[in-house]
């Protein structure tokens, strides 16, 4: 009839997809309906396609490294190991001569023994463990408040927005992929922090971004900002006495992990499941696929890639190969020497006598030889008091 009017069905769906993960997005679809014989009023649906979680996860894995720290500082003891302590009114868990560790934290001997990554004890003790429980320790204050602060920053959101199994998964994986990137360049120093998890964090984010590029309002902007951030953060590495090699093993196993973990069914797919008529058996539109060609070829490379990774770079650690004879120039992944600062970070190794009461200590790699007077001391005490004669 000419009086007619069709009636206007309008779908407001919410996306938490933008440039800066922030507030919802309004993506339109366009529903066909039939004519109707009245004037009907404007409806609105609202779709929430994407859970919002509860983050508890994330929370729980800064109390988990917050307490490590703690029960490290109770083993260091530095009072018993030490001949200077900073913070002496903290008594035993008060920090290493800021010589020694100038992080404010325990001495390298404690962290050997809490579990930090020793490539000698994981390839000739069989102490794989370690690969995993260096992720958990820190080296001192300074160390463990910036990764739990970006922890929070970022682990939190992605929490958030795909659950505690998915996020945990990638914290773990990444933290393992990070250790053994290391374990396989970092052949004479100890390792510890969560610097490679969270960069599989960083890491699961970008590739987030690619597989799921089509919700995403400002993509180019969201991808320059990312890319920025993951390179400031990787720069910072090339730094002395950061080990780099943990950061971009954690990353690239985040990455790989994010196009599994982190897909998203594509726009068309979420939308058309609150089209009128969809649920019938003759549905007015044809059904589309829930993900896109290309997330479904990036998600089986992903996974084959990772599954092989990780084996192969087991297989060769634990068979004791040093990648660093492979590859003459990868040091420079890890520290880059200039005039102010060089990579040389060899642990502190001395010759010792004891005579009565005194101790002599000569350092191996600048020669110096000090005496102390103690009595019957202990091989933390002895290895404390090299450090400091080598630092």
């Amino acid at each position: 009839m000419a009086g007619d009017h069709p009636s206007e069905i309008q779908i407001r769906v919410n996306s938490r997809r933008s440039s800066g993960g922030g507030g919802g997005v309004v993506h339109p679809v366009e529903v066909d309906t039939p004519q109707q014989t009245s004037p009907a009023p404007v409806a609105y649906r609202e779709v929430k396609h994407f859970k919002k979680w509860v983050s508890w996860l994330i929370p729980l894995f800064v109390i988990a490294n917050t307490i490590m720290f703690i029960i490290s500082m109770y083993v260091n003891n530095c009072p018993d190991n030490s001949d200077s302590c900073i913070a002496k009114f903290l008594g035993r868990f008060s920090f290493q001569p800021f010589k020694e560790n100038p992080l404010l934290g325990p001495s390298s001997t404690t962290l050997q023994k809490m579990g930090a990554l020793d490539v000698t004890k994981v390839v000739k003790g069989h102490q794989g463990w370690r690969l995993i429980t260096c992720n958990w320790l820190h080296g001192g204050v300074f160390h463990i408040l910036a990764n739990m602060l970006s922890l929070l920053v970022i682990g939190i959101r992605l929490e958030q927005e795909f659950g505690f199994v998915r996020i945990g998964l990638l914290y773990v994986i990444s933290g393992f992929g990070g250790s053994l990137f290391s374990a396989l360049f970092l052949q004479s120093n100890i390792s510890v922090g969560a610097s490679g998890a969270l960069f599989g964090l960083l890491g699961g984010m970008l590739s987030e971004l690619i597989t799921n590029w089509t919700i995403y309002v400002n993509k180019f902007a969201a991808l320059f900002t990312l890319v920025v951030i993951i390179a400031i953060n990787l720069a910072v590495g090339i730094l002395p006495h950061v080990d780099n090699f943990a950061h971009l093993g954690g990353f690239l196993s985040g990455f790989l992990l994010g196009f599994v973990f982190l897909i998203r069914p594509q726009f068309g797919w979420v939308s058309q499941r609150y089209t009128p008529g969809f649920m019938s058996p003759t549905p007015p539109h044809p059904a589309k696929s829930k993900f896109k060609t290309y997330q479904c070829i990036l998600w089986i490379i992903s996974l084959i890639l990772l599954i092989v990774g990780l084996t192969v770079g087991l297989v060769l650690l634990l068979r004791g190969v040093d990648a660093n004879k492979h590859c003459s120039w990868c040091h420079y992944l890890s520290c880059v020497p200039t005039s102010k600062w060089s990579c040389k970070t060899e642990p502190a190794f001395c010759w010792s006598s004891q005579t009565n009461n005194q101790l002599t200590l000569t350092c191996s790699s600048n020669n110096r030889t000090s005496l102390y007077s103690v009595s019957n001391p202990s091989n933390s005490r002895i290895q404390g008091l090299c450090t400091q004669l080598c630092g």
